[in-house]
């Protein structure tokens, strides 16, 4: 299969720290390597609405929520850049990945056994500058990989605070020239290890 990278911009900050960062590292990628970048404030999802356990589930058509899924489904390789806000991921991102929760039952897509073997990355800015912060942000992104049986490839941290700050991180620049080189491990539960 033909790599596609998704990357799901969850800023609320246009080209803020963390685009900048997962673009440095999207410039690595070999060009034959198909790259579609959504920006989630772009395509506003509505609040989730937990019906999994309703009957009548559709597949979504010509909206936010459609793109989005059609988008996931169709990548070999998901990335998330969210800024850690909070400890975690932003709230356009949450609600991104609460959706998953309902494409599990969405008829024709087989989200879970679609999504097995695929791989999840993540990209963060920190204004911190002890990594340890955003361990909330890894553990959501490491065990939602786990559940789905998708492969992990770790988050590259940056830091920076006001928009360019992460420019000056050498650390993380030097980082990103790799990050998507490695090669992924499955994901692991904490207490599977």
């Amino acid at each position: 299969m033909t790599r596609k990278f998704l990357f799901v911009l969850g800023s609320s900050r246009p080209d803020g720290n963390t685009e900048t960062l997962a673009r440095r590292a999207a410039e690595q990628l070999p060009s034959d390597v198909e790259q579609r970048w959504l920006n989630l404030a772009d395509h506003p999802l509505p609040d989730f609405e937990d019906l999994r356990h309703d009957s009548d589930h559709v597949r979504p058509s010509g909206n936010n929520i459609a793109t989005l899924l059609d988008a996931t489904v169709e990548a070999t390789d998901i990335v998330i850049a969210s800024p850690l806000y909070w400890y975690s991921v932003s709230a356009t991102t949450k609600r991104y990945l609460d959706y998953w929760s309902g494409w599990l039952r969405t008829p024709g897509v087989d989200f879970k056994a679609t999504m097995a073997g695929r791989t999840l990355w993540g990209v963060t800015a920190l204004a911190d500058d002890q990594p340890v912060v955003a361990d909330p942000l890894v553990g959501t992104l490491r065990n939602s990989a786990a559940y789905l049986g998708m492969r992990f490839g770790g988050v590259l941290l940056g830091n920076g605070s006001k928009p360019g700050d992460v420019l000056k991180d050498e650390r993380a620049l030097t980082e990103a020239k790799s990050f998507f080189a490695q090669e992924p491990a499955p994901a692991r539960f904490p207490f599977e290890v």
